[in-house]
């Protein structure tokens, strides 16, 4: 055999020999598994998901395992609506699977997790970085215009909220507000009063009024309300704060609410009057007026009130003198009590009895007519 022939038959038998070594690195080559976004940062609590891309150069079951998972988290793999072990690949196109990742409320740092391809003759792996952020994935904020409004008790107050929704996902919300006992409280969902819920969009905003009604006469003071809205399943509570400064009303009556006085025509005569305060707070700078017919007069004893206080009352005297040339009957007076926060009035009438010279001229009068009378019958009534 010439030494050409040798060196030939040696060749071939080195490359028959070295097939099998160079058989799985060639498998190897064939199998493969990506995904677009191999690292993510997410918020603690959220779900996350990676697109896995395998492909075989010929028609191949690939199994496929997990690793990596720590024990609070939740991982998967899901295909065709199932929970999936292996894909089928065709040797020309990709067969996709979702790793679905489940992460806890607790978690922080950066977690890998490591998805294992193997077709039975190679093996290929993919490890998927997951980052955990506080607030990663868009934050979720309610705003109220004013956090505390100041008024009477009588009074409503509206406090407007304004929700901004950061996160990627359209996000469904409701609210629920509480107040002292006896307060009303409704919310209302972007601007309908019918409105059970609302919709925030992502990246949009949106907006809620809280209307609160404290109770009737309620004393002043500080009172908190708690709001609560829920949004996206998430409870994000806002704390709102009415300062009520007192509710302000008055009465002016009389000590025992008789309205009605009488008198002489020119000749003074005094008036009781009570001012009461109704509200809880004080009324301050009260002043008493008086409206009354042409030619009267009224002063008080007490021309300015500085201060009555919540649930106090004050007498003052009101001293009357009607017209001298008022004729006997009855006329309306007004009195009014006015002070900075509130006002009041009374109407009283007051009878002009008739005078004692009048009187006695009337019955001078009248019995001068019968007296007439008799001597005009006496005289000729026999006749």
């Amino acid at each position: 055999m010439s030494s050409l022939r040798r060196r030939g038959l040696l060749s071939l038998a080195l490359a028959f020999g070295l097939l099998p070594a160079l058989a799985p690195a060639a498998l190897a080559a064939g199998l493969t598994m990506t995904t677009p976004f191999p690292s993510v940062t997410v918020s603690p609590g959220s779900q996350v998901a990676f697109d896995l891309a395998i492909k075989t150069s010929n028609s191949a079951r690939v199994n496929l395992s997990l690793s990596g998972v720590p024990s609070s988290w939740t991982a998967g793999l899901h295909g065709g609506g199932f929970v999936v072990g292996a894909v089928q690949t065709n040797g020309t196109d990709a067969t996709t699977v979702r790793l679905d990742v489940d992460v806890p409320e607790d978690a922080t740092g950066t977690t890998t997790i490591t998805v294992t391809a193997n077709d039975g003759g190679s093996t290929v792996t993919l490890p998927v970085d997951i980052k955990v952020e506080a607030n990663a994935g868009g934050i979720v904020t309610v705003k109220p215009d004013f956090p505390e409004q100041r008024g009477t008790s009588s009074q409503s107050f509206t406090f407007n909220l304004n929700i901004a929704n950061q996160t990627p996902e359209d996000l469904v919300f409701t609210g629920t507000a509480e107040g002292p006992t006896g307060w009303t409280t409704d919310v209302t969902l972007t601007g309908s009063a019918t409105a059970v819920n609302g919709t925030v969009k992502a990246g949009g905003a949106s907006n809620a009024a809280v209307k609160v009604t404290p109770a009737e006469n309620a004393p002043a003071g500080s009172y908190p309300i708690a709001v609560v809205m829920t949004i996206g399943g998430k409870q994000y509570p806002v704390q709102l704060s009415v300062d009520v400064t007192g509710s302000y009303s008055m009465v002016l009556s009389t000590p025992n609410s008789n309205l009605a006085a009488n008198g002489n025509a020119g000749t003074a005569m005094t008036e009781q009057l009570t001012i009461q305060n109704t509200g809880t707070a004080p009324i301050t700078n009260v002043v008493p007026t008086s409206t009354l017919p042409t030619n009267w007069n009224a002063t008080f004893d007490q021309e300015k009130i500085d201060s009555i206080g919540a649930g106090q009352t004050v007498t003052i005297t009101a001293t009357i003198t009607p017209s001298a040339d008022a004729v006997a009957g009855d006329y309306p007076l007004k009195f009014t009590a006015r002070g900075d926060q509130g006002s009041d009035e009374v109407d009283i009438r007051f009878t002009v009895n008739p005078s004692i010279v009048g009187t006695l001229l009337g019955i001078a009068i009248f019995l001068i007519a019968i007296g007439g009378l008799y001597w005009a019958f006496r005289r000729y009534g026999r006749r």
